[in-house]
């Protein structure tokens, strides 16, 4: 899943970009045209801004943006109420479409790596979709998927898990892009809330998370807030995170989701945030690769990704089961999930650890 970029010549200092835009979002399309459409739209806007607050961060500061960051599902939003079929057939990107393509050009054009999240879906899987999130290097291709593995509305590869690894490995599970710009990985939304995901990334290497993601916009202290900042620490990793400036088109109020696209360093200092209530470039600062690399190599309490004891903890998560996975696989079969499937199973995940006095 991930195809690596020799790492030479390498930028040590370099701008990244939390690109904070609204989404308009494609669940009052009543075809798949007319989803098409306004995707396209989206991607014309995207174009405009990146252009633009490159140029903008050039004159104003002389750094080089070299990283771009977009949303979670920016081209679409997020299923509400649409079946898997449904869902698929109006937003699921095809993994060679016109979609990628012109993300690709406007890489190419703009001479940086773009990170965004998008459904797509795999060929090996023609029946689902999975949420991915992607990077696609200056060259116009892409050079890492990351399918989230935790979701309430969307099959992931641990609904298929036994198949999934046989076709791509927990290498593509897991997948880290070796870059001129540091060794990239991807955190999908809600998922930088479980650690592990990170630290799977951080055990192959991941020196930037890039994190796409639409949450609520709020000035209190929220559980991503909070997680964005753990999760930088504790892997000694700069996140680069880019919410939504507001979801049009949904019967939800549109600034709900909005603001909080920040940069965090390795430290878990936050060294920029855009402020809520609209699109914006405010989230951009330096990415110094060699200060974090010589921080992974300091000895002393603040380095705690390498004491981690993993192998005291091995033993309790394998003996462990709290979600099963598998469930889309029928005697080795992949089916589609029936409407409200997926929220079925959390509830009988929360019946059985109920049972067994877990929690």
């Amino acid at each position: 899943m991930s195809n690596n970029i020799a790492p030479a010549p390498s930028v040590m200092r370099y701008t990244a970009l939390a690109l904070q835009l609204a989404t308009h979002c494609v669940n009052d399309c009543t075809d798949r045209p007319s989803a098409r459409a306004r995707m396209t739209q989206s991607i014309a806007r995207a174009r405009r801004a990146i252009a633009g607050s490159k140029a903008f961060v050039k004159q104003y500061s002389g750094g080089e943006v070299r990283l771009v960051v977009l949303p979670e599902y920016f081209l679409t939003g997020f299923p509400m109420g649409e079946s898997v079929p449904e869902w698929r057939d109006k937003a699921a990107l095809a993994i060679d479409g016109p979609e990628y393509a012109a993300l690709g050009e406007i890489a190419r054009d703009a001479d940086l790596y773009l990170a965004g999240n998008a459904y797509e879906v795999d060929p090996h899987f023609p029946d689902l979709y999975f949420q991915c999130c992607f990077i696609i290097a200056p060259d116009g291709q892409v050079v890492l998927r990351y399918r989230r593995l935790v979701s309430l509305s969307a099959p992931t590869p641990y609904d298929v898990w036994d198949r999934y690894l046989e076709i791509h490995g927990l290498d593509g599970v897991f997948p880290v892009a070796d870059t001129p710009i540091g060794r990239l990985a991807a955190i999908a939304s809600e998922e930088i809330q479980y650690p592990e995901i990170a630290r799977c990334h951080a055990m192959r290497g991941a020196e930037v998370f890039v994190h796409s993601t639409s949450e609520v916009g709020s000035p209190m202290l929220t559980t991503k807030e909070v997680a964005r900042r753990a999760r930088a620490a504790e892997n000694l990793a700069y996140v680069v995170s880019a919410n939504s400036a507001r979801l049009e088109g949904t019967p939800i109020p549109a600034d709900s989701a909005t603001g909080m696209s920040k940069i965090v360093d390795y430290r878990g200092l936050v060294l920029a945030e855009a402020a809520c209530g609209g699109e914006s470039m405010v989230a951009s600062a330096t990415i110094d690769l060699d200060a974090l690399r010589a921080a992974r190599r300091h000895t002393g309490l603040t380095n705690m990704l390498v004491r981690q004891p993993f192998q005291a903890y091995a033993e309790s998560y394998a003996r462990t089961v709290f979600h099963p996975a598998n469930r889309l696989l029928d005697g080795g079969q992949v089916r589609t999930p029936a409407r409200g499937e997926l929220t079925r199973w959390q509830v009988a995940d929360i019946e059985a650890l109920g049972k067994a006095r877990i929690i």
